[in-house]
């Protein structure tokens, strides 16, 4: 094992018990797991692009530490608006003590509230439209379809975004990602604010919407990746919150054992969540891990953890322990 850095000693030291202790030992599963030769794949609900997550995933992707992503549309998008209208964004330390007059005037005003963060309408998600579109639209008159991430990979690679940068791009985990291609799964894209642009153009007949690849496409691209790259060691699961971003992809190793009747198919050999939903009615993001194995997902010996926390303070500190900052 390398030196750890300040932060990583400072966690050793102090975080020894309670969901302190279950951060650590994630920390030294995900470093074992990958000493061992396997691959991870993270999964992003939530917020965490306008939680500038970046900062520390961009480096795990840069050093691979991360093999394959599966997130939400906002994820996907809100990276990068981020990147490009950083200094437009506002934040409301009380948004507690906001009134419905008061988020009304952030509507009006075109802030679209994520908690304490509000993502500025027109420098974020029209600055992206119009450049995506004709990304879209050029795919569609040679008659290629892509996936949702990869037309955003194009977008970043093109370059034509450039001129807008207003944060370090090393801090943008998507433009990482697009410069390895790194795999990706993005399921229920269409709930996304370009999923929404995307929807709108195909209802004003600009666009078709077999120009995207769908969720089931993805589905059977993860199949493919999967068994390509598990081997007989199977992928570890690093969940960062619950929903879709997880329950899509964790579902590809009961899909290739049980549908597909590959029984030689490894479960996923590492799980981690990070999530403060709690374990009750029926609740997938808080269910416990040991769940999974009834669904075929986790094997009994497969290392399991749960950081019942904040994901935006969790999720850094493991990375941090991980790069060995």
């Amino acid at each position: 094992m390398q030196n750890k850095g300040p932060v990583s000693e400072y966690i050793l030291k102090h975080y020894k018990h309670f969901n302190a202790a279950a951060l650590v030992d994630a920390a030294k599963g995900y470093e074992k797991h990958l000493a061992e030769g396997k691959k991870m794949l993270i999964s992003l609900a939530g917020a965490m692009s306008t939680a500038e997550l970046g900062i520390s995933l961009a480096e795990i992707i840069r050093q691979d530490k991360v093999q394959i992503i599966s997130c939400t549309g906002a994820n996907l998008e809100e990276d990068i608006m981020n990147l490009v209208s950083h200094s437009h964004y506002k934040r409301v330390p009380n948004y507690r003590d906001l009134t419905p007059q008061d988020e009304w005037d952030l509507l009006e005003k075109g802030l679209n509230r994520v908690t304490d963060t509000c993502i500025p309408e027109e420098e974020a998600f029209r600055r992206l439209q119009k450049h995506i579109f004709k990304i879209w639209k050029d795919a569609e008159e040679n008659g290629e379809r892509f996936f949702p991430h990869e037309f955003m990979y194009k977008m970043l690679l093109s370059g034509v975004l450039e001129e807008y940068y207003e944060i370090d791009p090393k801090n943008s985990w998507m433009l990482a990602a697009a410069k390895k291609n790194l795999p990706m799964v993005v399921p229920g894209w269409e709930d996304s604010t370009m999923g929404n642009i995307f929807a709108s153009y195909c209802l004003k007949g600009e666009l078709n919407p077999s120009t995207m690849k769908s969720g089931i496409e993805y589905m059977t691209f993860l199949a493919d990746w999967y068994t390509e790259q598990a081997e007989d060691k199977g992928i570890g699961f690093f969940q960062i919150g619950g929903g879709i971003a997880g329950d899509f992809p964790i579902c590809v190793v009961p899909m290739l054992y049980q549908d597909m009747e590959r029984e030689d198919t490894p479960f996923w050999s590492y799980f981690c969540q990070i999530s403060d939903s709690t374990t009750s009615y029926g609740s997938y993001s808080g269910a416990v891990p040991n769940e999974k194995i009834t669904w075929g997902k986790l094997d009994i010996n497969t290392p399991k953890y749960i950081v019942e926390s904040d994901a935006t303070i969790v999720a850094p500190l493991i990375f941090a322990y991980l790069l060995n900052w």
